[in-house]
Parts: C-alpha cells; structure tokens; sequence
C-alpha cells in the first residue's frame, strides 16, 4: 500500500476497513490463480474504473502512487522478451498492476486507525498469550506512515544527484539514502521515548 488516505471523499470511505481488507485478500488470491490473459486485462481495466469514478483528481493520485512500480514492470518485460514468452510477462506484469493498484485503492480510502483497529483485533489471539501486540500496530503505522516520505526523499537526491553531475547516480544515492533514513528513524525514537514510550502509548 503506497499512498495515504486521500482527502477526497468516496463511498469506500465509509465502508469497514475490515470488509475492504477482506476483500482485497480474496481478490488477490483469484488473480494469482487466473492465468488468463483477458481476464486480467479486464480485472485492470476495472481497476482503473475504480479510481476514475470518483474523479480525475482521484484518478491522478492514484496513477501517480503507480509510478513506482516501473522498474517492476520494465525487469518483468525485459527478462519475458528475453525468454520468448511474452503472454507470461504480460499476465505477471497486469496481476501486480491490479494487485497493488487495488490494495492502493484500499489505502486511499481508509484511515490509518481504523487500519490499526483492524490489526489491533486480528492480533486478539497474541495477547491473549501475554504478547504486547502494541509493538506491532505501532511498527505498521509507521511503514504506512513513512514509505511516501522515504520515496520521496529518494526521488530528490535522485533530482539533485542529477542537477550536479551528467553522470547516472545509480549506486551513489544509497549511502546518502541510508543515512536520511537513519535520521528519520532516529527522530521516530526521540519522538516515541518524549511521550513515555509504549508503556505511556499502552496506557492512554
């Protein structure tokens, strides 16, 4: 899931996080059975009829969350040429468009606490065994939280890499990368100890 919660209002927007998470899990596992070529251009094509209904704002955003998922689909097109079986690329390359466009769509139109809740009962079972299932609703808001942030600090030393040199970056951004989210983390941990902790985040 890439993007957040958008701040147009759908219909989905009132639906139960849960409803939509279950059905987003049944999806998947029929568009990792099908094998068909129409089916999956169809399953696609709906998809992009999803984001387009509730306008061209929300249709843009949704596009632009996939752009990251370029170098997936050029390395799965490449190696099918490769290998002579482009029906095969094909089909791999829809089911994860479709795949990640629809669990994108399920982001978009559901808040992170209501996410949160929906693990916070999934996880019933581990606290029941003493477990302190905190750790782990805290550790997911904070992927859904900051994978944007991360993405897009990624793509402006990537722009200023290029600004400075006519050489590709490639290699060259991942220490500088690394080092920004680092920090990030590293200001998270501040941030989580200023207010007491899970012990304090338990209590409230």
């Amino acid at each position: 899931m890439i993007s957040l919660t958008s701040p147009i209002e759908t219909r989905a927007h009132g639906w139960p996080a849960g409803l939509k998470l279950a059905g987003l899990c049944a999806v998947t596992i029929v568009l990792f059975q099908m094998q068909s070529l129409w089916f999956h251009m169809v399953a696609f094509a709906a998809t992009l009829t999803l984001y387009a209904l509730p306008g061209q704002s929300f249709l843009r955003a949704g596009l632009r969350s996939l752009k990251v998922l370029w170098p997936f689909v050029l390395l799965v097109g490449i190696y099918h040429f490769i290998t002579r079986s482009p029906l095969d690329g094909m089909v791999i390359i829809l089911r994860m468009l479709t795949a990640v466009g629809l669990a994108n769509l399920v982001t978009m139109t559901t808040r992170l606490t209501d996410m949160i809740a929906v693990v916070r009962w999934l996880a019933t079972p581990l606290r029941g065994l003493g477990l302190r299932t905190e750790y782990l609703e805290t550790a997911i808001a904070l992927v859904i939280r900051f994978t944007p942030e991360l993405l897009a600090k990624g793509t402006h030393l990537t722009e200023a890499w290029r600004a400075r040199s006519a050489r590709r970056p490639g290699w060259r951004v991942i220490l500088p990368f690394t080092v920004l989210a680092l920090d990030d983390a590293d200001h998270i941990a501040d941030a989580l100890r200023a207010r007491g902790g899970f012990d304090a985040m338990k209590e409230s």
